[in-house]
């Protein structure tokens, strides 16, 4: 074989997959004063592909995290990131008067789009009758992560201490939580009257779930350490696995796009790292392919200079 010829087969070995993207698909939303708009991405071939629905951090919108949603299309899922009406691309103002519900409306804004799956199917051109309903994930980063962890049946605590309604959607079989906060136990003063929200209780979210948390990850909105970030972990049931990122900060390493300015802890490496952990651990949750999920476990532990730890239970 020729070098020419050589050369093109290894490229040809390491083309990544095509994925087909459109934006933004708008869902009717009645109540919600603006529709909701989405993004749809997709490997450009193949059928039954399951669906991971990504909710943005605070302020992001349908058009953030392609290190996550462009890697996953890649592999195999369709990705739908709706855009909340948080997103800095809306413009609302502190002042709406939907402001202190908006928490509430990020949930429905889920449960919406798992029910608009025809229609979401049906307005992407080649991605009809390609879609796997029965196997469906949430994921989240920040305020996303909370989001997503409603669906999975994290609740909110009342200012009574209990649990207020359940959200879970029994659609949903598997979750990504990426810095999800913790307890309201150790909420700062301005945490505590401002974002009441920031009370859960993660007793009765039992769906299988990875959790991922930085080790530097100090939040201004707790009085607690990078720790705090590792409660879903702890205090929830179930099937569940904790990557731990060392030196990462809340944005680990630049999982909402590249060269964004709040990536403050910026790491290709990491980044990488979340790509082929959470690729297999949808894998193995949704498809219940469990052997690249085992092999990157291994490969983080036996690593010489490993850039975190991962535990299960």
């Amino acid at each position: 074989m020729s070098e020419s010829n050589s050369t093109h087969t290894q490229r040809t070995a390491v083309a990544p997959p095509s994925v087909i993207s459109a934006k933004p698909v708008v869902l009717p939303a009645p109540g919600r004063g603006e529709d909701l708009q989405v993004r749809v991405s997709a490997p450009a071939t193949g059928g039954d592909l399951p669906v991971v629905v990504f909710s943005h951090g605070f302020g992001w919108s349908m058009n953030g995290y392609a290190p996550l949603a462009d890697h996953w299309a890649a592999h195999g899922f369709v990705v739908i990131q709706p855009t909340h009406l948080d997103s800095r691309t809306l413009g609302i103002p502190a002042e709406d008067p939907r402001t202190p519900m908006i928490w509430r409306v990020r949930i429905e804004d889920l449960g919406r789009v798992i029910d608009e799956l025809d229609a979401l199917e049906a307005s992407v051109p080649g991605l009809g009758g390609r879609l796997d309903r029965g196997r469906i994930a949430v994921a989240g980063h920040s305020w996303g992560a909370q989001t997503a962890s409603a669906l999975l049946g994290a609740r909110v605590l009342g200012p009574d201490g209990v649990p207020g309604e359940d959200m879970s959607d029994p659609r949903v079989t598997a979750g990504v939580l990426l810095a999800l906060t913790g307890l309201g136990d150790d909420l700062t003063p301005f945490a505590a009257e401002h974002l009441p929200f920031l009370k859960p209780s993660f007793d009765a979210m039992t769906t299988p779930a990875l959790i991922v948390a930085g080790d530097q990850d100090q939040s201004h909105l707790s009085t607690r350490g990078p720790d705090w970030f590792t409660d879903p972990y702890t205090h929830s049931p179930g099937r569940k696995s904790l990557l731990t990122l060392f030196g990462a900060e809340h944005s680990l390493g630049g999982i909402p796009g590249y060269e964004v300015a709040e990536t403050t802890d910026e790491s290709p490496a990491r980044v990488a790292l979340i790509q082929r952990l959470t690729t297999a651990f949808l894998r193995s949750a949704l498809l219940a392919e469990d052997a690249d999920w085992k092999t990157a476990a291994i490969a983080l532990q036996d690593a010489p200079d490993p850039l975190g730890t991962l535990r299960s239970k």
